[in-house]
């Protein structure tokens, strides 16, 4: 079991993230995004449309998905 915070992948916040895998954190962080703003926290809202941008951008996606791979795989 390996921990990021929500600042290692992007966020404003140093909430912990964790996981066997790095997969598990992206999704726990996914959650934590669109909790966090739902109940209106305005600082995670970047990070949110960030996160959603990500994917409609696949090249530029990947390479924050590979980064944050080998980031978790470094821990």
């Amino acid at each position: 079991m390996k921990t990021m915070t929500c600042r290692q992948l992007g966020g404003p916040c140093d909430h912990a993230h964790h996981g066997e895998n790095a997969n598990e954190v992206i999704k726990a962080q996914d959650r934590h995004l669109k909790e966090v703003v739902a109940e209106g926290d305005t600082a995670h809202e970047q990070a949110l449309a960030e996160m959603k941008n990500r994917w409609k951008h696949p090249i530029s996606g990947m390479g924050w998905y590979r980064k944050a791979k080998r980031d978790f795989a470094n821990l």
